[in-house]
């Protein structure tokens, strides 16, 4: 090959090789270009999205974006949900700060606890006695008196408190009673006073011995008081107190007292009853006191020397033991007329001891009434008080029962004598007995062979009956006669379950036209000052806290445990 081919050759290869690179050069330099084109388009894009995204974003979050309400709810809601979510804690429930929330229940449980005291002692309506037999309350009767005085009346206590209580629990029960009755009525006020440190106090009241040392309360409204002393306030063993000089109190009658005082202190013009001695009369003590208790003035009169008290509305001839004269019919008999006037009620209780009084026997029969000869009995198992047929339940006939604040108590008769109406348009029956009763004649009191069954009638018989008599103005004079003195003895009266004393006070104030006002309340004991629950009771709370207070502790415990083994 010839040298200019072969330079021809190599021009060639070397301008083939240079369009060659020429070519490779802008490719690459295409390349480069088309790259930074591509990464511009990208950077572009993702700015444009990056701007895009920033714009979303805060249109969303200016959407999103809640007014002040929602906030503070929200944040209210979290905070709900972060308290809730800390008692759930393992902390709560197991570190320091559990045992200070328990310390803090404790004290506001103690808080709580003090508060209630303190309204309970001033307030004493907000207590409440779960004793069976109410010791620490007031009785219905004591609470309606209370709640209607419409006089001013100070009870002082004549000691100072803190003392007066370190007595015993009764002188507790006792200031627990004053300070309801304070509270019931805007009229009372309660003043402690030391009269041994306040020499000045005693001074105001010189018809009182204060040289003794019993006396415990000084009730007083306006000039008219009253001092009460501890035998008026309680009843204890006098056996004890004789022979040990120590007093063992067994029942208050505090709020009988202090009632009593009030009743007295706040009535005007007492009415006067005069009761008829002279005539070997059974003690009528019980009847003076029952009396005096409701406001009323004794006055005792023998007929033999004295007239009955012109002013007096009511007299009493309580079971004289032998007949009267003549003369003191004829006094009875006077009075009860009232120089035509009338307006005068006699009560006459008979002596079932005393078979014959000819002269009473005339001045009755005038009022349409006879005495039996013989003692009432009865054979009816239901009206049966005790075991003998002479004592029994009676009957009210609607006579002296309209302000009676309890009719379905019954009245008790024991060892009465029958009361007959022989005249029904002057007398009329007031207690009765059952169809089943008789009378057993004094005749035959001593035959063993006497059939009981044939003294029983069928009909009731009268336990006491009422005569009346009325001038032309309609003005009317009253014989009652009972026919047992022992239903109005002070062991019978005592009794709140039988209505005697209540029924003779409302018959009383029938009689002298007065307003019933008159109260009967019975003394407590503590010693039988337990919750008053019957068995049934009893039977119920040991299924309650025996039987299904456990079982559903066991359940509770039993679920609680299954939920959180399945979480």
């Amino acid at each position: 090959m010839s040298i200019d081919n072969k330079n021809k050759e190599i021009n060639e290869n070397v301008q083939t090789s240079a369009e060659t690179s020429a070519e490779e050069v802008n490719a690459v330099t295409e390349a480069e270009q088309t790259s930074e084109e591509t990464k511009t388009e990208t950077e572009d894009k993702q700015t444009s999205e990056e701007t895009k995204t920033e714009t979303e974003d805060k249109q969303t979050s200016e959407e999103a974006k809640p007014d002040t309400k929602t906030v503070k709810k929200k944040k209210a809601q979290k905070k709900k949900g972060g308290l809730k979510k800390f008692f759930k804690s393992r902390k709560a429930k197991h570190g320091t700060i559990a045992v200070a929330i328990v310390a803090v229940v404790i004290a506001l449980t103690i808080l709580l606890n003090v508060i209630c005291n303190l309204l309970v002692e001033r307030f004493p309506a907000l207590s409440f006695d779960l004793t069976s037999n109410q010791v620490f309350a007031l009785q219905d009767d004591t609470s309606d008196y209370v709640s209607h005085l419409d006089k001013d009346v100070t009870i002082y206590v004549l000691a100072d408190e803190d003392s007066f209580v370190a007595n015993g629990k009764y002188f507790v029960q006792a200031e627990k009673f004053l300070n309801s009755m304070e509270d019931l009525s805007e009229h009372i006020k309660i003043k402690y006073v030391d009269v041994s440190k306040n020499p000045t106090f005693t001074s105001n009241y010189n018809n009182i011995d204060w040289s003794i040392s019993t006396h415990v309360f000084l009730v007083e409204c306006g000039e008219e008081y009253r001092v009460l002393d501890i035998k008026d306030c309680f009843e204890y063993d006098e056996e004890s107190y004789y022979y040990y000089g120590t007093m063992d109190i067994t029942s208050s009658t505090v709020e009988q007292a202090i009632v009593t005082a009030m009743l007295n202190v706040t009535t005007d013009n007492k009415i006067v009853v005069d009761i008829i001695s002279g005539n070997s009369e059974q003690d009528s003590t019980s009847i003076k006191e029952l009396l005096e208790n409701n406001a009323y003035q004794t006055n005792e009169v023998n007929l033999t020397t004295s007239d009955l008290d012109e002013d007096a509305k009511v007299a009493f001839l309580f079971a004289p033991s032998v007949d009267l004269d003549a003369p003191a019919i004829e006094k009875l008999e006077k009075w009860l007329n009232n120089s035509g006037d009338y307006g005068k009620s006699l009560i006459y209780v008979a002596n079932y001891d005393v078979e014959s009084t000819p002269n009473l026997d005339i001045f009755l029969e005038k009022w349409g009434i006879k005495m039996s000869d013989g003692i009432i009995f009865e054979t009816d198992p239901n009206y049966l008080v005790s075991n003998t047929y002479l004592v029994s339940l009676t009957n009210y006939n609607e006579i002296f029962t309209e302000d009676l604040k309890n009719n379905s108590i019954p009245v008790i008769s024991s060892y009465a004598r029958g009361v007959e109406v022989t005249d029904t348009e002057l007398a009329t029956p007031v207690l009765t007995t059952s169809n089943s009763a008789g009378i057993l004649p004094y005749s035959e009191k001593s035959n063993t062979e006497w059939d009981y069954r044939s003294a029983i009638t069928g009909d009731p018989l009268n336990v006491a009956a009422m005569g009346t008599q009325a001038n032309t103005d309609s003005v009317e004079s009253n014989v009652v006669v009972f026919g047992s003195f022992e239903m109005f003895s002070n062991s019978i009266m005592s009794y709140n379950s039988y209505n005697n004393s209540a029924f003779l006070v409302n018959a009383v104030n029938t009689l002298a036209d007065r307003d019933n006002i008159g109260i009967t309340i019975e003394s407590k004991s503590m010693d039988t000052a337990n919750l008053g629950i019957d068995l049934a009771g009893q039977n119920a709370l040991m299924i309650l806290f025996v039987i299904i207070v456990p079982i559903a502790v066991l359940v509770a415990g039993l679920v609680i445990w299954i939920r959180r083994r399945n979480k």
